[in-house]
Formats: structure tokens, C-alpha cells, sequence
């Protein structure tokens, strides 16, 4: 299973989860949709089964990303979780507006963190049925 995220995690994830998977990181919006979109660098990055997504990205805003990533048909059916510091209504209004799979804020308290992790990898990497790559749409 191959997990993109933007931004870099601050504890470390290998403590957390044990399931078998790669975890992608890019820094910013624009990096983001170069690597789901394989382009430049990513040209050769693999499609991810999920998204985690900050809305705070330099720049390319987060809303910008989940909404290219939701408008495109090779890329719409990946679940994207966004995971933010933001608890303003219309962050959370607009991210499932647009698409998103789940909203997550971030814990203040480094174990909030790791217990809101461990729920996020043991729902989505051990219990959700992803679709498969090759039912996916052709990219274009």
C-alpha cells in the first residue's frame, strides 16, 4: 500500500504502524499534484492508495490540490483525509465539499497524535477495501 502525504510527520511513524506500506512526502501544493499527476521528478512515483492532506500548503492551498485531485478521473476514486490544524467550520464545510474523504485535526498533545494515527491506520490501511489499480480510470 503506498500512502502520500504532504508535509513531514513529527513523531516516528514506523513506532506507530507496522502495516506494510511506503509513505511519499511532498512539501507543497504544487509538488503535490506533480507527484499524483507523475510529472517532472514524480514521473515515475506510484499512483497512492491514499491521501493525507494538509490545507496549509505553500504554494498551491490544500483545497486547490483535494479539488484538481477530485476533478480528475485517474485520481477521484483515492480517498483523501485531510489532515489539518484548521477547526473552522468552512475549512470543514469546503474540504467535504469538495470531495474529501475525512476531515482530521490535528492533535496539540503528542499522544492525541499517536492515538488519532493508530485509529487512522487500523480504519483505513487494515479495515477499508481500496479500490484496486487496475479498476481505476486511464490517466490522461
Amino acid at each position: 500500500m503506498t500512502i502520500w502525504r504532504t508535509r513531514r510527520f513529527c513523531w516516528p511513524y514506523s513506532a506507530i504502524c507496522s502495516y506494510p506500506h511506503r509513505l511519499h512526502i511532498t512539501t507543497d501544493g504544487e509538488a503535490a499534484l506533480s507527484f499524483l499527476h507523475r510529472r517532472g521528478e514524480y514521473a515515475h512515483a506510484p499512483r497512492p492508495d491514499l491521501i493525507l492532506l494538509d490545507l496549509n500548503l505553500p504554494k498551491l492551498h490544500g483545497r486547490d490540490v483535494l479539488h484538481q485531485v477530485k476533478q480528475h478521473s485517474a485520481l477521484r476514486t483515492i480517498p483523501v483525509m485531510v489532515f489539518t490544524s484548521s477547526a473552522a467550520a468552512s475549512d470543514i464545510a469546503s474540504s467535504y465539499e469538495l470531495g474529501a474523504n475525512a476531515y482530521l485535526i490535528k492533535p496539540f498533545q503528542l499522544e492525541d497524535m499517536v492515538d488519532l494515527i493508530r485509529a487512522f491506520v487500523d480504519f483505513w490501511c487494515a479495515r477499508v477495501t481500496l479500490v484496486p489499480h487496475h479498476y481505476c480510470a486511464a490517466e490522461s
